[in-house]
């Protein structure tokens, strides 16, 4: 394993944090605007529906983020996929919702994007190392390697044919 797997091992994990994180934010967020709706903007205008649908909503979407949180830490393609589109709903929900307290909407919905970005980038690494497959490749003298190539390999080879 390389130095850029090693440094990429902590991403998955740090993704279902980040997301179970703003799941919590978009829980407390989608409460609030159900039992104190004077805590937000008064004259806020949204898409359809007001304060306590989209509380509602953002309610269930950070109920998701926790739950697809927890569920990136298992490892599983599935859980990565879903935590992807539950944090992309859910930071285009806070979107919608910035109209009632913008600074907070905006802050989910870095944290949100925060985890897709970890969890499309890096989860993809990590999954391939998990399944076991192995990279095989012919060098000149035929022999066959269980390892990738790596860039001490063709510097090695490039000395080598000169």
């Amino acid at each position: 394993m390389d130095s850029r797997d090693n440094r990429a091992a902590g991403w998955p994990t740090f993704s279902g944090l980040v997301l179970a994180l703003g799941g919590l934010l978009a829980v407390i967020d989608g409460l609030m605007a159900v039992y104190r709706s004077s805590f937000f903007i008064g004259n806020a205008v949204f898409v359809f529906s007001d304060l306590r649908t989209w509380g509602w909503i953002i309610f269930g979407l950070g109920v998701l983020g926790i739950v697809s949180g927890f569920a990136v830490f298992s490892g599983r393609e599935w859980a990565r996929w879903t935590g992807i589109t539950v944090a992309g709903l859910g930071a285009l929900g806070q979107m919608l919702f910035a109209q009632a307290y913008p600074l907070w909407s905006l802050m989910i919905m870095g944290v949100y994007l925060l985890a897709v970005y970890g969890l499309a980038v890096y989860g993809v690494r990590d999954s391939a190392a998990r399944s076991g497959s192995t990279y095989r490749f012919e060098s000149k003298t035929t022999e066959t390697s269980e390892r990738p190539p790596s860039i001490s390999d063709a510097s090695d080879r490039e000395r080598r044919a000169a």
